[in-house]
């Protein structure tokens, strides 16, 4: 599922700049899931669309691994200014996994 991801986003944005890190391990689900993954995107395709639109781009890339066990996805997205802006480096954390059914 992350080389499907990444092939994806690769082909929809251009990115000057891709991570794609499977977060899986540190939420409730089974050994060697692909379920869970934190995105880093650096591309030109997102200059002049705002936050909503771009993470709505992204979920439209990524239709199919969404609708076949990709379960949440963290994004970072930035256009090359914005990452420029940033002192060229950018961390993403996500948040902390509430437990979901380690709680039951």
């Amino acid at each position: 599922m992350q080389t499907h991801i990444e092939q994806r986003l690769s082909e929809a944005f251009s990115p000057t700049h891709l991570s794609v890190t499977n977060e899986s391990h540190k939420h409730s689900v089974p050994k060697n899931s692909e379920t869970h993954f934190n995105v880093i995107i650096i591309s030109a395709s997102f200059e002049n669309l705002s936050r909503v639109k771009r993470h709505r781009a992204v979920h439209e890339a990524l239709d199919h691994a969404l609708k076949n066990g990709v379960h949440a996805l963290t994004l970072k997205l930035l256009t090359p200014k914005e990452f420029a802006d940033a002192g060229g480096e950018v961390s993403h954390k996500a948040p902390p996994c509430m437990g979901g059914s380690k709680k039951a």
